[in-house]
């Protein structure tokens, strides 16, 4: 039996139109839709320009997501390191991780978005040394109990020591990887987990098979450890009951984010530019090059079987969130991967499908109970009588359909 973990990823990528404030409540009402189906984690990120991901600071939205929810864990999917002094996330993530009673995931980036660093003027080759140091930093003020100081080229440490320890004895820190081994190397090193959100794009997709090995050859060079069950694989999907209804629902809204957003944004300008919705649709899930799943609970089931077998093994599927379908229908999405899709993946259903055959291959075994109940009905005269004349009209009934 299969024990994958299931979540959601909101970068956010929210296409431009609707109001800040009402957005921003709608992505927490989303959070708790997750928490009642039972999803098992929920990340944001931090991004700071582009119009369509607007939440700068991942600590604040989780801080009000956890009082809106109870078990879900929540991952800040990344704060950006290079940005902030190291000091100050490690104080953010520890109170987040009281308020929250212990749900936090420590996730972690260089920054995804040129456009960021350039408003901050940091260099982007400086980007992921940057996160490398803070990461070991933040972990030396989780656990040391000593006073340290440090000096760095941006930002320096003088008899430091955190004055509250996070409520987790040992929060898990996550990365994120795209393509380049960078992420699963600091992976390694750092005894973190990782979020592969490189399986958005063909090109992600194809290094994947190589990206664990990276990891635990950090790890082994650096006398920690990687375990699987904290590699996380990001996959975009809109489900529903048919493929029409589902390719219906979502053509026009990645039809936008496409064009406007991931290429015109992100790819740099790279990338097919989609003329119609149902091209869209095509070129992104009906393709030899496909890297969504837009269809039925049976198509997503099969696709994460599919990623099993390309990376060898992960721990839980993140299903990337986006505004292809209006609310309604992208909430009904997530529904319907909770009551068809996890229960699938994770044999969930298995005892009940072999009861249901145990029960019909030996029906002729239950034979015996209505030999019982008839018995006892033809021990009494008036219930022998009642039956007697049920059946006779039953019987008479089956002869008058056969005329008809």
């Amino acid at each position: 039996m299969t024990d994958l973990r299931f979540g959601a990823f909101l970068a956010p990528h929210h296409p431009i139109g609707e109001h800040p404030t009402l957005q921003l409540q709608s992505d927490l009402e989303l959070v708790e839709h997750l928490d009642r189906l039972g999803y098992d984690e929920f990340w944001c990120g931090e991004h700071h320009s582009t119009g369509w991901e607007i939440i700068a600071s991942p600590e604040l939205f989780l801080a009000a997501a956890a009082e809106r929810t109870h078990r879900i864990k929540l991952g800040t999917g990344v704060v950006s390191l290079p940005y902030h002094h190291p000091f100050m996330v490690a104080q953010r993530i520890v109170q987040l991780d009281h308020q929250s009673r212990g749900r936090v995931i420590f996730g972690s980036g260089p920054g995804a978005l040129p456009s960021d660093a350039h408003t901050l003027g940091v260099d982007p080759m400086l980007l992921r040394d940057r996160q490398d140091e803070a990461m070991g930093i933040i972990r030396r003020l989780f656990e040391s109990d000593e006073r340290f100081s440090y000096e760095s080229e941006w930002f320096t440490l003088r008899d430091a020591k955190l004055q509250l320890k996070p409520f987790q004895k040992d929060m898990e820190f996550a990365v994120a990887s795209i393509v380049s081994p960078s992420g699963m190397t600091l992976a390694g090193k750092h005894r973190a987990g990782v979020l592969s959100i490189g399986s958005l794009s063909q090109e992600g997709i194809r290094a994947l098979p190589l990206q664990w090995s990276f990891a635990e050859e950090s790890a082994a060079i650096h006398g920690t450890t990687v375990d699987r069950k904290n590699w996380r694989i990001v996959l975009n999907w809109h489900i529903a009951e048919t493929r029409q209804e589902a390719r219906e629902q979502a053509r026009d809204g990645l039809l936008r984010h496409n064009n406007e957003y991931t290429i015109a944004t992100l790819a740099g300008g790279e990338g097919p530019i989609y003329k119609t919705p149902d091209e869209a649709v095509d070129g992104v899930a009906f393709s030899e090059l496909s890297t969504a799943v837009i269809g039925t609970p049976d198509d997503l089931v099969a696709r994460i079987h599919e990623m099993m077998d390309i990376t060898g093994g992960f721990g839980c599927v993140i299903g990337f969130v986006h505004d292809w379908a209006n609310r309604e229908n992208t909430r009904r999405s997530w529904d319907m991967v909770a009551r068809y899709v996890i229960p699938r993946v994770n044999g969930l259903l298995d005892d009940y499908y072999e009861s249901h055959r145990y029960v019909t291959d030996n029906r002729g075994t239950w034979n015996r109970a209505r030999e019982a109940i008839r018995s006892k009905v033809d021990e009494n005269e008036r219930a022998a009588a009642a039956m007697a004349l049920d059946e006779a009209k039953e019987q008479a009934a089956k002869e008058a359909q056969k005329h008809h």
